[in-house]
């Protein structure tokens, strides 16, 4: 169990973290959010023993062993595999001292061999493979060294590398931020096996929901626990925020607004499942606005007054690099309510696609037209790097318009965050969301008719993702996305295209389907022997099934015990925080309170009492199940 308590935070002047407690229980899989600046990667700092508290206590069980992934971007000349490998301490620590013990010591060598099959030794080039492969990585590209990658690249050998460590507690920043759709799914169902503690920083949201099941907000230099996902924390968030008077107006300006695009969208709605999907999307929209009420971003994206038909087209089109051909026979009509969300493997063109539609990648062959009045804006990563670093958010707008008042530009830029005198400050040590949100408002000010955005959520937090995803809804003109975001896509694109096979076609399903095309595609057909009616397929599935209905049976009484254990946890640990609350009023302090005071520690002394027991037979219990599971796993 990790206990925080009474705990203070602070890097330089600026106090992060003050009075915080929290408690997590051993296996437990948290998303840490907040929005940027509030101490998120510093936790993680304090938790993997990188830096000490300023004050309080910070207890995580002895022999634990933790592992993280480093933000650092490396310049190592070992290769990928190696790199990857090196996560497993203890996987290199016996391979150095079976490579330096003497030969002719029989015994102490059995022992080394004996310990390194004990930790998997013999399969762990094999999975550190596995690993590669999972995050995109080609077979040919393992034997690369680090330093031949990109810094996103490095960054999914970073994430490897933690994977690839046995860890009790596993610390993972921001791990979807340098991944593309179909990968950060294979990342997901990897964290819903993991067996340890998982603590993970994240501002995708879908992510989140299919891979934690609590939640623990920093607000107002606290952290607060939720049960449950992360939509589960707005719908909790937004109860509470929706009984303070003071944002009951600006909560049902923000709600109105949504129920017209709702209302807006319903009305040209086909029976096309993608516009199905959308819509149910769009109106659990209605149900989570007033979780994000308090935001401090509100911002629209004007349109160019004049247009044309179409905007943009490629015909006949080859893309790629010099003679190698990425995309073949394209053609791609971008009408001016064009609303287009690009899917398609790693790797499969789609970011070629749109450089090639801004022109930043002339055409192999074919035709480009542009439309006379067509205006890009244009968002990658890339961008950020181009920004001035010496000069402030307010001047990058005053350079592209001179004329502008000082005023105008402050109320702008207010919309995405920056306030006050953040706007005119120079950027140098703004952080990485800080400069997507100006990359995004640069584009906003110029207003375009085209957006093609390339992977525009990455370094924002949740807060300017939804206002993004408002923003881009009530936007008047056309929408071309790559994101891993899928409530992004799910929220702003009517269509998809798919790009696979150096083809660009128009994909029907929704995102669902998506990810069942992946899997299919992903998973090789296998031809099994069978026996002379052809039915042995079918009598061993049968059988699995039947097996696993009866030991699911076997195991209801144990869960149901396990799951009354975990509410009793929670019954007594709700029964602490109320009567620690009572005990931080100094009023009863006071001499003529005695009696008072005595009575609540002795109801805290039971109660901990209490709280200790439970927390004993949910663990003992817990671990009952998960070897019958495990067992079962191992002879199924």
């Amino acid at each position: 169990m990790i206990t925080l308590h009474d705990l203070n935070l602070q890097r330089g002047s600026k106090i992060l973290l003050e009075g915080a407690s929290l408690r997590l229980h051993d296996g437990h899989k948290v998303g840490l959010i907040g929005a940027n600046g509030t101490g998120k990667s510093t936790l993680f700092k304090m938790l993997s023993g990188h830096i000490a508290q300023d004050q309080g206590e910070c207890n995580i069980p002895s022999g634990w062993r933790i592992a993280h992934m480093a933000q650092e971007v490396s310049h190592s000349d070992r290769s990928a595999l190696d790199y990857v490998l090196d996560g497993d301490t203890e996987f290199r620590r016996l391979q150095t001292a079976i490579a330096e013990q003497d030969h002719d010591d029989g015994e102490a060598l059995a022992k080394l061999y004996a310990q390194f099959e004990i930790i998997d030794g013999y399969t762990a080039e094999a999975r550190a493979g596995e690993l590669l492969h999972g995050l995109g990585f080609g077979s040919h590209e393992t034997a690369k060294p680090v330093s031949d990658f990109s810094g996103g690249w490095r960054i999914r050998l970073n994430l490897a590398q933690a994977l690839m460590s046995p860890a009790d507690l596993l610390l993972l920043d921001e791990p979807t931020n340098h991944l593309d759709l179909d990968t950060t799914w294979w990342l997901e169902q990897r964290l819903q096996r993991f067996k340890g503690t998982l603590l993970i920083i994240s501002h995708d949201r879908d992510f989140l929901d299919n891979t934690v099941q609590h939640i623990v907000h920093i607000e107002r230099s606290k952290l607060e626990l939720y049960n449950g996902n992360y939509s589960a924390f707005e719908r909790q968030r937004s109860e509470r925020l929706a009984q303070q008077q003071q944002m009951f107006e600006r909560q049902q300006t923000q709600i109105a607004h949504i129920e017209q695009f709702v209302a807006r969208f319903r009305a040209k709605a086909t029976k096309a499942k993608q516009a199905q999907s959308r819509l149910k999307a769009l109106e659990r929209l209605e149900k989570i606005a007033p979780a994000h009420v308090d935001s401090p971003f509100q911002f629209q994206i004007p349109c160019a007054d004049k247009t044309s038909h179409p905007l943009l087209q490629l015909t006949d089109a080859q893309l790629g690099y010099d003679d190698s051909i990425i995309l073949k026979s394209v053609n791609l009509r971008v009408e001016p309510d064009s609303r287009l969300g690009l899917l398609g493997p790693n790797g499969a063109g789609k970011s070629t696609l749109i450089k090639s539609l801004v022109a930043e990648l002339s055409l192999v062959e074919g035709q480009r037209t542009s439309g006379e009045h067509l205006a890009i804006g244009y968002f990658n990563q890339h961008q950020l790097e181009a920004l001035d670093m010496n000069a402030s958010a307010g001047l990058h707008i005053q350079r592209l318009s001179p004329t502008a008042r000082e005023q105008e530009v402050r109320n702008f830029l207010g919309g995405f965050g920056f306030h006050g005198d953040r706007a005119f400050e120079v950027i140098k040590h703004f952080s990485g969301g800080e400069k997507a949100r100006l990359a995004l408002a640069l584009i906003a000010w110029q207003k375009p008719n085209l957006l093609l955005l390339d992977e525009p959520t990455n370094h924002l937090d949740l807060d300017m993702r939804e206002a993004l995803t408002l923003a881009l809804q009530t936007y008047p003109g056309a929408v071309l996305v790559i994101s891993h975001d899928r409530h992004l896509l799910r929220n702003t694109v009517d269509d998809f295209l798919l790009i696979a096979d150096g083809n660009v076609e128009p994909f029907k399903g929704d995102l669902e389907d998506y990810h069942q095309w992946l899997a299919q595609r992903e998973t090789p057909t296998e031809s099994k022997p069978a026996d002379e009616s052809g039915n042995s397929d079918k009598i061993d599935r049968k059988q699995q099934r039947q097996q696993a209905a009866e030991f699911r049976k076997q195991l209801q009484p144990l869960r149901k015990k396990v799951q009354s254990a975990e509410r009793q946890v929670d019954k007594w640990q709700t029964q602490m925080d109320e009567l620690e609350t009572q005990l931080a009023d100094t009023s009863l302090y006071d001499a003529e309170r005695k009696d008072d005071l005595q009575t609540l520690l002795k109801q805290q002394s039971d109660c901990r009492q209490k709280l200790d027991a439970a927390e004993e037979e949910w663990m003992t219990l817990s671990e009952e199940y998960e070897t019958l599971e495990e067992g079962f796993k191992e002879n199924s």
